[in-house]
């Protein structure tokens, strides 16, 4: 009598499948007919499928990253030959875009605006500055370090002592480590950029003039004054002693706290990153010439100066401090913030 109820049962079942296939039965409908262990199974793989969605749950489809590669920006050059935030983040659903945008205070501005959602490469006096004008923004981890690679180029070899750049024309970025440095320099003999005519410029744009004649002074870095170096060029000042030239990754608050899973997958990204520069050095070094017109001997030249590690150190918040209180005093900003508030990271 069992097996006799077992087959009725299941030529029922039977039955109402092929019904519904073939007399539009709705979907939960047929649902109803399906076995318990088709059920549980179903279920299992639901209760997977969602875990994986909620990991990659965002609701943007679309981020946007600044892209500089002066200095000499080596994770930026190698995420994008390598494509790794369009891998990570395409996992997400989420396109990614890059915005070359080499003045920090236009990188902070779009960062206000909503045009940027990662400023990839910011310097911390942007940061500083952006902050004491209440703006939101919080630095997520750290990009690079390199005082050395900062530097003020001419070509009158008589420019020795700030007080000889008095009245000089002299272009750089404005709101940049480059920046900070010329005012830093200017400071140790009582000076400030009201002392001088300053020109705000792109590094390249500032390399051009001084090559051309418009400028007495370029405030330039990595690549390009490693080549202002082998043109012959006289170097007034670097960063050592004078900045610390902390370069950080930054986002607003807002951003933050509203997309945890976008700044997991940073991070994840920037980890492989770095991972790819770690384990391929000598393919690092071929596509960053490549990206920058360099010799590879002239890129394992300067790449010894940069410390690439992302963690947030005492030494860079100490930093960003040093960097707070000079701007307060040179009167580049007139509210100092609590730099330490600026990162999202406990201390």
């Amino acid at each position: 009598m069992k097996r006799l109820i077992a087959v009725l049962t299941a030529g029922a079942m039977g039955a109402a499948v092929l019904t519904g296939c073939g007399g539009g039965q709705t979907a939960e409908t047929a649902g109803e007919s399906t076995s318990a262990a088709e059920t549980a199974a179903e279920t299992e793989t639901t209760e997977a499928d969602s875990e994986t969605g909620e990991e990659n749950a965002s609701s943007l489809d679309k981020l946007v990253f600044t892209y500089v590669t002066s200095p000499l920006n080596v994770p930026s050059i190698i995420e994008r030959d390598q494509g790794i935030f369009a891998d990570v983040f395409g996992d997400m659903g989420i396109s990614v875009e890059y915005a070359e945008i080499t003045s920090g205070a236009d990188q902070t501005q779009a960062l206000a605006s909503g045009d940027v959602q990662i400023l990839y490469a910011v310097g911390s006096s942007s940061v500083i500055l952006s902050a004491a004008n209440g703006a939101d923004i919080k630095v997520v981890d750290m990009y690079s370090r390199s005082p050395g690679a900062f530097c003020l180029y001419t070509k009158d070899e008589t420019l020795t002592t700030p007080e000889s750049l008095a009245g000089k024309t002299i272009g750089g970025p404005v709101g940049t480590n480059l920046h900070e440095l010329l005012a830093a320099y200017l400071a140790t003999a009582g000076m400030t950029i009201d002392d001088v005519n300053y020109v705000n410029m792109s590094i390249p744009d500032a390399m051009a003039g001084l090559e051309g004649g418009s400028l007495d002074v370029a405030m330039i870095a990595g690549a390009t004054a490693y080549q202002a170096e082998q043109s012959g060029y006289h170097l007034i000042a670097d960063g050592e002693g004078l900045i610390d030239a902390d370069i950080a990754v930054a986002v607003t608050g807002e951003f933050y706290e509203e997309h945890p899973e976008i700044i997991e997958k940073l991070v994840e990204a920037q980890e492989t990153i770095a991972d790819f520069m770690e384990n391929n050095h000598d393919e690092t070094m071929e596509i960053v010439a490549n990206a920058l017109d360099l010799d590879v001997a002239a890129v394992e030249d300067m790449y010894g100066d940069y410390d690439f590690s992302i963690e947030v150190t005492d030494k860079d918040r100490e930093g960003f401090q040093k960097t707070a209180d000079f701007m307060l005093e040179a009167g580049m900003i007139e509210n100092e913030p609590d730099v330490n508030s600026l990162f999202v990271t406990a201390e």
